[in-house]
C-alpha cells in the first residue's frame, strides 16, 4: 500500500492523514489525531487492504495519536483478525500512558503487545520469528 493510494480518503482540513510505508518486512501505518468512529470508517479500508497485501507484518503506529475510544480499540482488534486469518501479524507502537491503560484494562495489551518505538516492534518481530 502506497502514501498515494490514499488520494481517494477525505480528511477534515484539521485531520492527517495516515502516513503509510514499508519498514523491512512490514507495513507500516502511521494514525494520527482522535481514533473515534469517523476515524474508523475512514481508516478500516485502508488497514484492510494492508492486511490483505503481501507483507506479513502491519505495524500500528499511534505516537501520534491524542485519543482512542472503543472504536479505536475496534478498529485495531479488526486488523489484527484480518492479519492472523493471512498468517501475518500486529505489532502496535504506543507510548501514552492513557492509550496503554486501557489496553491493559481490556486484556489487549497481551495481544497487540505494544512496542515504544517502530523499530522496537520491528525487532521484536524478527525475534519472533527466531532471527
Amino acid at each position: 500500500m502506497r502514501q498515494d493510494a490514499l488520494n481517494d480518503a477525505t480528511y477534515e482540513d484539521s485531520e492527517q492523514a495516515p502516513r503509510v510505508y514499508g519498514a523491512h518486512h512490514a507495513v507500516v501505518v502511521e494514525l494520527h489525531g482522535e481514533i473515534d468512529v469517523v476515524t474508523f470508517q475512514r481508516s478500516a479500508p485502508l488497514l484492510d487492504a494492508v492486511a490483505a497485501g503481501p507483507e506479513p507484518l502491519l505495524v500500528v503506529d499511534l505516537t501520534h495519536v491524542t485519543f482512542l475510544d472503543c472504536s479505536g480499540l475496534s478498529l485495531l482488534m479488526r486488523a489484527h483478525r484480518r492479519m492472523t486469518a493471512a498468517d501475518g501479524r500486529l505489532r502496535l507502537v504506543c507510548t501514552r500512558p492513557l492509550t496503554l491503560r486501557m489496553l491493559s484494562a481490556t486484556g489487549l495489551a497481551s495481544v497487540l503487545a505494544p512496542a515504544p518505538t517502530v523499530e522496537a516492534a520491528l525487532r521484536d518481530s524478527r525475534e519472533d520469528d527466531g532471527n
